[in-house]
């Protein structure tokens, strides 16, 4: 829970205005956008006859899509300086693209759609976290990065749960509450022209070099560590659309599936937050430890736990994982990434994640249809504990800033 000391609470007041307001349209944004997705896979596999492999498949895709288009998105956005430029662009894609989900009838549209959506959370992920870099004090650049996760995630628990009411309410038509999904991804929009400043830096940069492989070259190692043990946990993360699949399977009817998605992201916006503030105050290395266990357990949970209770509890630590982490992985991109470089850094540090998420999707797709959900969780839990085992290894090379 967060922490409410006058601490907490003062911190909270410090936090720049314009960081609430990016955190916001982040809220919004995946309202729209999780009402949508909290149902897509099982109107794939119900209604448009998708496999499970198919569903691994196109989620891999789809994040692929999104963290290479980071990538470009953020090394344009350290040349230009136009940081929300480019996160505008990319949340008008992804609002412009939720009605195609309530007009395609057939796999190829839906993967287009989803395609696109991705492509859209591509081109402003980079320069919106960059964004928030810029903006953040150091002393509370944690904080910050876990102020804008956790209100993003009260929109991903908010979304399922608006889907839950509405499939409820419209006797599962998936279409209507696809059309609905649409209204708050046009409010992300208005929020973000005009509630979010750029800083001043940024708008009256003068012409910078354009970006260049070289670049690379400058992360340094503190960096590429933090890559490296991303993108391990990444194998062992995949799709959260396993875990819908995994309640469907479990017997949580098609109504109340969205429910597993609510839980996991209610845990996960209540503690991205106090994680970061905690790793503010008391280091990183910590909390990533914790954070990394949490995701061994939900696994062997989700594994061996063969009810909706247990499935629920397994969901719980996935999110409770995501809470402790990837605000934090977030927070050591900035630490260690170079301030004129910031955008790029993201960029590459997201497309590392997407290749990743790539291959555990597909991976973890074959593996469900091939020896069923049990194998495709246990497979998870290993890979967790190897990328802990990473990380022990190369924590003494991610050197971060002194807490004030």
């Amino acid at each position: 829970m967060p922490d409410p000391s006058p601490r907490s609470t003062s911190t909270l007041r410090q936090i720049p205005r314009s960081i609430w307001a990016l955190g916001l349209v982040s809220l919004f944004m995946d309202i729209s956008s999780e009402m949508i997705h909290a149902l897509l896979p099982v109107y794939l596999v119900t209604v448009l006859g998708a496999s499970t492999l198919t569903v691994g498949f196109i989620e891999g895709v789809a994040e692929a899509t999104a963290n290479l288009t980071k990538v470009f998105s953020g090394a344009l956005s350290d040349w230009m300086g136009r940081r929300k430029l480019l996160a505008g662009i990319g949340y008008g894609l992804a609002a412009f693209t939720k009605p195609i989900f309530a007009l395609a009838t057939t796999i190829d549209w839906m993967v287009a759609a989803r395609f696109l959506d991705r492509v859209g959370k591509g081109i402003r992920g980079a320069p919106r976290d960059a964004l928030v870099a810029d903006l953040a004090p150091q002393h509370l650049r944690g904080a910050s990065f876990g102020l804008r996760q956790s209100l993003d995630t009260v929109g991903a628990f908010a979304g399922p749960l608006a889907a839950i009411v509405l499939m409820t309410a419209t006797a599962d038509a998936f279409r209507t509450v696809f059309w609905i999904a649409a209204v708050p991804a046009a409010g992300a929009m208005v929020l973000l022209v005009f509630g979010v400043e750029e800083p001043k830096q940024h708008g009256r940069a003068a012409a910078k070099p354009r970006p260049r492989l070289a670049d690379v070259a400058r992360m340094g190692g503190a960096f590429w560590a933090v890559v490296a043990v991303s993108a391990m946990l990444t194998l062992a993360r995949f799709s959260e659309a396993f875990l819908v699949l995994r309640a469907q399977d479990v017997g949580l009817g098609v109504a109340m599936v969205p429910a597993v998605m609510v839980v996991m992201n209610v845990v996960y916006a209540l503690s991205a937050y106090p994680a970061g503030a905690m790793a503010d105050r008391l280091g990183r290395g910590g909390v990533l430890i914790v954070g990394i266990s949490f995701l061994v357990a939900a696994d062997l949970v989700l594994a061996l736990g063969g009810t909706i209770p247990l499935t629920l509890l397994g969901t719980a630590f996935w999110g409770l994982h995501l809470g402790l982490t990837q605000g934090l992985f977030a927070t050591l991109v900035a630490d260690t990434a170079p301030p004129g470089l910031r955008g790029s850094a993201f960029g590459l540090f997201n497309l590392a994640i997407g290749l990743a998420m790539l291959v555990a999707s597909v991976v973890a797709g074959a593996l469900w249809s091939t020896y069923g959900p049990a194998a495709t969780f246990l497979a998870g839990a290993g890979f967790t504990f190897l990328s802990l085992l990473g990380y022990l290894v190369v924590r003494s090379r991610i050197r971060t800033p002194s807490t004030p």
